[in-house]
Order: structure tokens, then C-alpha cells, then sequence
């Protein structure tokens, strides 16, 4: 079964379209309130639910790490609710970043006690969006279309608090329980979309169509509609690119994000600008003193890397032929053998893909045989999800393999897989 751009990216595509939905239109309240980072801190506050879920032995994306998430998010909800004030001292945002902090830090702490826990803030930072389950994408979006019904029936409540909370006061509304049904809702979607996009993907989906919408229109109905098409073209590109290029999909669509908002920032400030022809020397200004940044530090990193330190350069080189045993080769064969002698003697599974995938360029049936055996042997949950999405990225195969279910229950994908490697031997 060869698989086409469609059938791998058709998932993730259909992720950002639902994240984009209801991110655009929290975004829209999260920058009136300016809570901007709230989405940051209820995000890794999920994350450590998930984080604390993982040291006790569950998997990230099972239903007790589902739960986990959310009981910390509701947490950190009532949180961020009562210790809002009319007239307040301290603003907000800074007991949010410090939210985020210390969420940050406590995730770091534990993940420390847990087996390969650097693969596990990776996974949390740029999520696994191109490898999201079609039964992912439909409960999501269930979740999804139940708290925006939610947000519609008491739209004029959660509008005016994020508009105007002070009238909300003197009307009698009680802001901290409707601010504590706004986090709880904004928690509900943030545990579902950090465990498929990343604490970075789904923070970018949230702020940049509401800024890009809001620096375009005041109208609500309009910045939704232009936050829901901008997140639908940047999806699309940011998604491609990362196909083509073989860069991660999370990171590509945030860098593409970022591009997009500074050309729409840079175009708006061209058209409203009273003397056009000042306005477009200043953007060339201001590109150029980039270039010469960028240029300064290229030659600055190619001083360092010059003759100066020629001579250190030259004793790394030596400690990494003494380590390996083995003298670099200029034939196919003898890189072959190196790797091989690499990969058998290597203990951690990551490091194995990672020799793997260079086999395959070489020598590609040799590079599938050895994804398989650390996708057949691998007692780790994370290597064997990487290990078989490497082979479906190599062979443009899928077999159904499911890195969450264990041997016996992938048994007939592992013999699909195998009959399929022996074919091309």
C-alpha cells in the first residue's frame, strides 16, 4: 500500500483546521483580557498532568494520562480565577508567567526520575501532530463543538468580561465564577490540543490569527472569519514545507506562523501609512540591518571555525575516531560497516534510529531491516513510535502499526511489516 502526500499529511491537516476553530476564537478573548500567556501556563500545566501520569508508568495519549491532564488543568483554572481582582496590585499576567514557571520547572524535576525523559519535553514542546489518530481528530473536535456551544449560549457574559470587566462588576456578574468557567472550558480544549500539537503549536494557533485579525478589523465576526482563514493557508503551507523539506510538522507551521503574521504586519503598515514612500525606506532599513546582523554573525562563526582553532578541531576529530574504532572510510561499504559496528554496539534505542536512518541512505533494505528490529525489540513506547514512523516515512508503507498496544496486539502489523522487508531483501 504506497502511501501518498494526502494520506500522511490528510490527518494533521484536518488537527490544525479544528485547533485553528476554536484557538482563533479563545485567542480573541485571551488578548482583550490580556492574559496572553495564560495559554502557555494552562498548557504546561497540562503537560505536567501528563508528565506526573508518564513517572507512574502511563502513556501520553492513553485515557489515564487524558485524565491526569485535565485534573491538573482544572486546577490551575480555579487558580487563576480567584486570584483575579478588580482593583488589583499585582496584574495577572505575572502570577500566569509564574504559573508557567514553576509548572515548567516541577515538569523538569519529575521528568528527571523517568527513563529517556528528554524524548518526553520534546514530544510536549513540538507534540506529534503529523501522526494524530482519526479517532484523535473526531473526539477533539466533539470536545471542540461542545464548548463552543457552550461559549455561544453565554456568549454576552464571557464578551463582556473580556471586553469590559468593569461593567461586568457594576451589572452584578459574578466575574470570578464566570472566569472560572472561561479557564475551566480554555482547559478543556488546551488538554486536548497539547497532547497532538505541543505546547508551542497550540500557543502560536491561539495568538497569531488574533492578532493578525484584531490589527485588521475591530469586528468580532470578521476576526474570527479572517483567524480561521489565515489558519486554514498556514496550515496548508506550513504542512507541505515540512513534508517536503522532511522537517518536523509542529515547528514548520509555528516558524511559518510567525513569517506570515511579520508579512501581514509589514503590509498593513505600508497601506495605512500617510507617506508611503518613507514607510517602504524604512522596512528596506530595517530588512538591511538585518542582513548585515545575520552577515556580521555568519563571519563571526566562520572566525571561530577557522584556522585559529584548526588545531582543536583536529584533536576532536582524532577523540571521535578513537571512540568509534574505526578509521573513516570514503567507499559506501566502509561507512556501512562503521554504522553497523555503531548500531550493534549502541545500547540506547533513539541512538540506533538515528544510525538506522543513516544506513538507509546507503544501503536502504539494510536500513528497514534494522528500523524493524528496534520496532519489534523496543521496550520503550517513544523509540517504537519513532522507530515505525520512520519506516512509513522510508518505505511510504503503513500497516497499522499502534505503538501504544504491545506486541501481541501489533502481532499481525509486525508480520506485515516483516513479510513486506524480506520482500525487498
Amino acid at each position: 500500500m504506497n502511501l501518498s502526500i494526502w494520506d500522511i499529511m490528510a490527518p494533521a491537516f484536518f488537527e490544525c483546521l479544528i485547533l485553528v476553530g476554536i484557538h482563533s476564537y479563545l485567542g480573541l478573548h485571551v488578548l482583550r483580557r490580556k492574559v496572553i500567556f495564560v495559554d502557555l501556563a494552562l498548557a504546561q500545566i497540562a503537560a505536567l498532568g501528563t508528565t506526573v501520569g508518564f513517572l507512574f508508568g502511563i502513556l501520553p495519549g492513553t485515557t489515564g494520562a487524558y485524565w491526569f491532564s485535565l485534573s491538573f488543568t482544572f486546577i490551575g483554572a480555579a487558580v487563576f480565577s480567584v486570584l483575579r481582582f478588580r482593583h488589583e496590585k499585582i496584574p495577572q499576567e505575572a502570577i500566569i508567567g509564574l504559573a508557567y514557571a514553576i509548572a515548567a520547572s516541577v515538569s523538569i524535576l519529575v521528568i528527571d526520575k523517568a527513563p529517556h525523559g528528554s524524548e518526553h519535553i520534546k514530544e510536549i514542546l513540538t507534540g506529534s501532530i503529523l501522526w494524530v489518530k482519526w479517532s484523535t481528530i473526531l473526539s477533539a473536535a466533539i470536545v471542540y463543538a461542545f464548548v463552543g456551544i457552550f461559549h455561544y449560549i453565554f456568549r454576552r457574559q464571557f464578551i463582556l468580561i473580556s471586553e469590559n470587566p468593569d461593567e461586568a462588576y457594576n451589572q452584578g456578574l459574578s466575574v470570578k465564577f464566570w472566569d472560572f468557567l472561561f479557564y475551566v472550558s480554555f482547559g478543556v480544549v488546551i488538554t486536548h490540543s497539547v497532547g497532538t500539537a505541543g505546547v508551542l503549536l497550540v500557543f502560536v494557533f491561539l495568538v497569531v490569527p488574533a492578532i493578525t485579525s484584531m490589527l485588521i478589523t475591530d469586528t468580532w465576526w470578521k476576526q474570527l472569519v479572517i483567524g480561521w482563514i489565515m489558519g486554514l493557508i498556514v496550515s496548508v503551507v506550513g504542512l507541505y514545507i515540512s513534508y517536503v523539506a522532511d522537517l518536523p510538522s509542529g515547528p514548520t507551521v509555528v516558524t511559518f506562523y510567525g513569517i506570515t503574521l511579520l508579512i501581514v504586519a509589514l503590509i498593513l503598515y505600508i497601506v495605512r501609512a500617510v507617506a508611503k514612500a518613507n514607510a517602504l525606506i524604512k522596512i528596506a532599513l530595517g530588512l538591511g540591518t538585518v542582513l548585515v546582523v545575520v552577515f556580521g554573525l555568519y563571519l563571526l562563526g566562520n572566525y571561530f571555525n577557522s584556522s585559529v582553532h584548526a588545531e582543536e578541531h583536529e584533536d576532536l576529530l582524532k577523540k571521535e575516531h578513537m571512540v568509534s574504532h574505526e578509521p573513516v572510510a570514503d567507499s559506501k561499504s566502509g561507512s556501512l560497516d562503521a554504522l553497523l559496528k555503531q548500531f550493534n554496539a549502541s545500547e540506547d534505542d533513539f541512538t540506533k534510529i538515528d544510525i538506522a536512518g543513516k544506513i538507509w541512505d546507503i544501503d536502504k533494505k539494510q536500513g528497514l531491516k534494522l528500523l524493524f528490529q528496534i520496532l519489534k525489540s523496543s521496550e520503550l513506547p517513544f523509540a517504537r513510535e519513532e522507530a515505525v514512523n520512520k519506516l512509513r516515512k522510508l518505505s511510504g508503507k503503513n500497516f497499522g502499526y499502534d505503538s501504544e498496544k504491545n506486541k501481541e496486539e501489533n502481532s499481525v502489523s509486525l508480520q506485515k511489516w516483516e513479510s513486506w522487508i524480506n520482500s525487498q531483501m
